[in-house]
């Protein structure tokens, strides 16, 4: 059995915006192999998931960005929907946030629309990833090759990177960050 003890895992969302089931079942699978999850978002308080464009459910922030830095975890979730990675990659401080866990080795995933927060972060040059099919031209203009994969781990670069294209590629999406996460260095 795969284990996370001892692993915290952040979840980047803005205030409002992020799809749900992309940050619930990550969380969840994170949670069951015994890591602790922790919501990190712009401003303190809750944030408001989607079910596509309609409102879903408030999440509490567990650690605001500009108090914490990626040293305190072991690796990032940035889950999609189309508002929150366009909200995050306008904030500086998520874009640094985001570009510290590439600088210091760590593990990123990142599902459906969330890879605009990666172009921001200039962090998908001479990577492989998928993601929504919309996004496939942002990620080829920053310097991607993107694939039309389920789950996509790429190596070739300075850390491991998963990207998924949609909801339903969520079991396999978040299998692969559990097993990911359990091999990286702590």
């Amino acid at each position: 059995m795969i284990t996370l003890q001892g692993r915290t895992v952040a979840f980047l969302v803005a205030p409002k915006g992020a799809e749900q089931i992309e940050l619930t079942q990550p969380w969840q699978a994170v949670a069951e192999a015994g890591g602790t999850p922790r919501l990190v978002s712009t401003k303190a308080g809750r944030v408001e998931a989607f079910h596509h464009l309609d409102r879903a459910d408030t999440f509490k922030v567990d650690d605001v960005l500009g108090e914490v830095s990626a040293d305190r975890y072991d690796a990032l979730v940035l889950p999609g929907g189309v508002a929150n990675p366009d909200f995050l990659r306008t904030d500086r401080r998520a874009v640094g946030f985001v570009r510290a866990f590439f600088e210091s080795g760590k593990p990123v995933a990142a599902i459906c629309h969330a890879p605009w927060t990666l172009v921001e972060a200039d962090v998908v040059r001479g990577r492989t990833l998928t993601s929504w099919p919309s996004v496939r031209t942002d990620l080829v203009n920053a310097g991607a090759h993107w694939v039309d994969e389920e789950v996509h781990i790429c190596t070739s670069g300075p850390n491991v990177l998963i990207t998924s294209r949609k909801p339903a590629d969520l079991p396999a999406f978040a299998e692969t960050l559990v097993t990911v996460v359990a091999k990286a260095k702590a």
